[in-house]
């Protein structure tokens, strides 16, 4: 495709935010693909372009969690392993089934999701006591978030958070941390079946990917700095907008 250097450079902005609001709270998806339709890429190939943007910036916000020793491999390692495979899953279900059923249901599942991390006094940066162990929660639970995001996908990074919250006993900036580990696993398996089957733009992507790093190493510093004061207010507006957003597109 042949777009004007303004497009391109509109795309990169919109990617370097987007991939702020992903390491964050997840959903910078929402912003990406309505961006790229808007400049004239037909919705399957954004969606298969918004993989590669998407999966570079979770790789640098996981690279840098590491680097700073805010994930732990040796609990994360199998629920690494489930997520990309229930991803892989979902991928192939999507040309199978109706994605439009979930665009009923994931409004309220996000706007719960919103009100628990606004009302709840005890999401914070305190680990508090696990209600499973890591290897049941990659048994039971890490398929499932896989396979939604490479299903649908919008809000997996909120989804993710929250379920090592509520399950693992993290605290959230070390849940924020983990989560971002799992989004890119799931990303990467989505972007190999992409690039295989999928019609990706590369200039487009390319452009895109040089904002998501920035984004999201901006946005990896902030959660390390800040910690529960900026996720949890970032993830409830997120949670909102996006059932908003959703909400209105089902209709």
């Amino acid at each position: 495709m042949e777009l004007g250097v303004e497009i391109y450079l509109a795309l990169f902005a919109v990617a370097a935010v987007a991939g702020w609001v992903d390491v964050i709270a997840g959903g910078g998806g929402l912003l990406t693909i309505p961006a790229m339709m808007l400049a004239g890429l037909p919705p399957a190939a954004a969606i298969a372009t918004n993989k590669v943007q998407g999966s570079f910036g979770t790789f640098i916000a996981s690279v840098y969690f590491m680097r700073k020793r805010a994930v732990d491999l040796s609990r994360i390692k199998w629920p690494l392993v489930m997520t990309f495979a229930g991803s892989v899953a979902g991928s192939w279900a999507m040309l199978q089934i109706d994605a439009r059923v979930l665009a009923w249901i994931l409004p309220p599942l996000l706007a719960a999701v919103g009100l628990y991390f606004l009302l709840n006094p005890n999401i914070d940066d305190l680990a508090r006591k696990q209600k499973m162990p890591w290897l049941a929660f990659a048994i039971s639970i890490a398929p499932l978030l896989g396979f939604y995001d490479g299903f649908f996908g919008p809000g997996t990074g909120s989804l993710m958070a929250l379920a090592l919250v509520w399950c693992c006993g993290c605290g959230l900036t070390a849940a924020t941390a983990h989560a971002k580990l799992l989004n890119f696993t799931s990303n990467l398996s989505s972007l190999l079946y992409f690039v295989l089957f999928g019609d990706i733009v590369w200039a487009v992507g390319a452009v895109m990917v040089a904002g998501q790093m920035i984004g999201a190493f901006t946005g990896a510093r902030m959660v390390l700095q800040k910690g529960a004061a900026l996720i949890r207010p970032v993830v409830v507006t997120a949670c909102f907008v996006m059932a908003a957003g959703l909400a209105v597109k089902a209709l």
